[in-house]
């Protein structure tokens, strides 16, 4: 041990990763683009930071190599996260399994990283944005370019981020540097984001806030269901159960699979990827059926618009009114049985139809990246031996609700101290 280890990517991985192989005994170099480490940490969890999750299991993670990271994961899991924390002075409280600092402050999590990364001496180099790295095995050590200033160190982690949140400094700028060693990238898209929908009425129910179950259809299928807070915009629909399914929605409508579903084009099969959206996920179909039944006494000399008051959210029942046909204002007792029972059907089954998602920008997370194929079973590049990865650059991403810092804390501990104990 003490050799050099450098760290390109000061955010949570890079932090961690930085104080793991500085406790190791390794001379420590931490280089960040942006002007002060950690800026994306501060709106993690709407600036709580939920930096953990005591129900960690893999069906919380999207990753192309799952076994690995599930051994990742058991080798530095909640339990090491919360010990970790706990170490370096920060109180932390469970919420249903969110794990946050007491104080419920992003800053305090990044406060005590700083602190911690002071006190074991590691230089933190700050506004150097690298843009080239060298690795040639007939001369020692892996070289660093980038703001007119070059390193050279024994060992390297890249822990450069994705591509979300790019304002922060997530660029994918780190994918670059990953293909100038050679490695290939699962392509890269926006997750835990907002989704677009075709649909031209939103902006009349935009603002909406509803608990529903969200089930998403491709060519008839449902591949996935999300019951969570809908949240309506003028261009679609957002909210945690939203955030949950953008993956697989984003997945499927990327150009890949657009290319792989032509045939299925051809044969006149839809590639729209349709979302169902039930209003009333707590009522069965015995219980709506009587709901129904219930509601016929109340027809009366009511409007439409006055009988179906109280169903749902006012701006849903107008909308779903004019979609069934029917006028706001006529007499419940002279409009069609057949609407009414529409109107009914939509408040369990509106579907509407996504054509994307926000860009990066929006986005919390990005899924893609280095394949986990491409590295060894302590983060380290199979193509340049000497350069690890960590954090969002690989091809993990996870769900709302800790994972994707979960991740980040556990790659990070594993990468730091392999690179510290392997370097020179």
């Amino acid at each position: 041990m003490g050799g050099s280890v450098g760290i390109v990517g000061g955010g949570a991985a890079g932090m961690m990763a930085a104080i793991t192989a500085a406790r190791q005994g390794a001379d420590v170099t931490l280089i960040e683009g942006n002007d002060r480490l950690g800026r994306k940490l501060l709106s993690t969890g709407s600036g709580k930071c939920n930096l953990g999750n005591e129900k960690l299991g893999m069906e919380e993670y999207y990753t192309g190599r799952p076994e690995l990271l599930e051994d990742c994961l058991r080798r530095f899991g909640t339990a090491d996260t919360i010990s970790f924390f706990q170490g370096i002075g920060l109180r932390l409280k469970s919420r249903n399994g969110y794990l946050y600092p007491a104080c419920e402050q992003a800053a305090a999590v990044l406060d005590v990283l700083r602190y911690e990364i002071r006190e074991l001496g590691v230089i933190a180099v700050t506004d150097c944005k690298i843009t080239q790295i060298e690795t040639e095995r007939n001369r020692k050590g892996i070289r660093l370019k980038g703001s007119g200033r070059k390193f050279t160190f024994d060992r390297v982690i890249l822990a450069c981020g994705g591509q979300a949140a790019p304002k922060t400094g997530s660029d994918g700028s780190g994918y670059l540097l990953a293909g100038q060693l050679g490695h290939s990238l699962i392509p890269v898209i926006p997750a835990l984001v907002q989704l677009k929908c075709r649909e031209e009425y939103f902006k009349a129910v935009a603002g909406v806030r509803a608990d529903a179950e969200l089930s998403v259809y491709w060519q008839g299928n449902c591949l996935a269901r999300e019951r969570g807070e809908l949240q309506l915009t003028d261009y679609g629909i957002s909210g945690i159960a939203v955030f949950q399914l953008s993956h697989i929605v984003n997945r499927l409508l990327s150009k890949e699979r657009c290319m792989e579903a032509e045939h299925s084009l051809k044969a006149g099969k839809s590639m729209e990827v349709e979302v169902r959206i039930n209003l009333l996920p707590d009522c069965s179909s015995e219980d709506f059926e009587r709901l129904c039944a219930q509601r016929a006494s109340l027809k009366g000399m009511r409007t439409v618009e006055e009988f179906f008051t109280g169903m749902i959210h006012k701006k849903l029942v107008l909308l779903f009114i004019k979609l069934a046909g029917l006028r706001p204002t006529e007499e419940i007792c002279k409009a069609e049985e057949k609407k009414i029972r529409q109107v009914y059907r939509l408040c369990r089954q509106w579907s509407v139809h996504v054509t994307g998602s926000n860009s990066f920008d929006n986005a919390q997370v990005c899924a893609g990246g280095v394949p986990l194929d491409e590295v060894t079973d302590s983060l380290e590049s199979k193509k340049a031996p000497g350069v690890y990865f960590a954090g969002e650059i690989l091809d993990v991403d996870g769900r709302c609700g800790g994972y994707n810092l979960q991740w980040a804390w556990c790659s990070g501990y594993l990468t730091g101290r392999a690179a510290a104990e392997n370097s020179n």
